[in-house]
This record gives structure tokens, sequence and C-alpha cells, in this order.
């Protein structure tokens, strides 16, 4: 095992710089297509039926690029959340 010392200015110039490192790798957008467990854990909802409701009311816009798979607009989901958003007092 081998140990390194170094001086307390040496050790957090390292911490900032891994700390800089890893903000560079962290800043990444997500997704603009999300599935139907993703939109239903961001609305709170646990039923597909509601899921599907919000869908066929043009609530949430929605694209279904297969007959299989439905994705969901994660823009149109936070728009739709804060329609319903009250303000603090």
């Amino acid at each position: 095992m081998e140990v390194i010392c170094l001086e307390e200015d040496a050790f957090f110039a390292l911490v900032e710089r891994v700390v800089d490192r890893l903000e560079e790798k962290r800043t990444f957008a997500p997704d603009t297509w999300i599935d139907g467990t993703e939109a239903m854990r961001m609305l709170g909802i646990k039923a597909l039926s509601t899921l599907q409701g919000l869908r066929d009311e043009g609530k949430i816009r929605f694209t279904k690029p297969s007959k299989k798979i439905i994705l969901y607009d994660r823009n149109s989901i936070n728009e739709y959340l804060d329609q319903y958003a009250k303000d603090t007092f």
C-alpha cells in the first residue's frame, strides 16, 4: 500500500479540480421524449388509465413511433403541472 501526503492547499486544489470535472460531465440535457413509467413518475400517478386519459384529452403531448411504443414529451408534462401550480403567499 502506498501513502500519498499532500499539503492542505494542494489537497483542496485537487478536490476542486475533481468537482469541476464532475460538473462538466454532469451537464447533460435530459431526453425530450420519455416512456410511460417516467411520465407517470413525473405526474405522480399510478394508473395507466389516468395517463391514457391525459393523452386522449390532449393535455400532454405524445408520439407513437411504433404500435407498442408510446413516448411522452417531458416539456408538455412540465407545462401541464405548471398550470396547476399554486403560488405561495
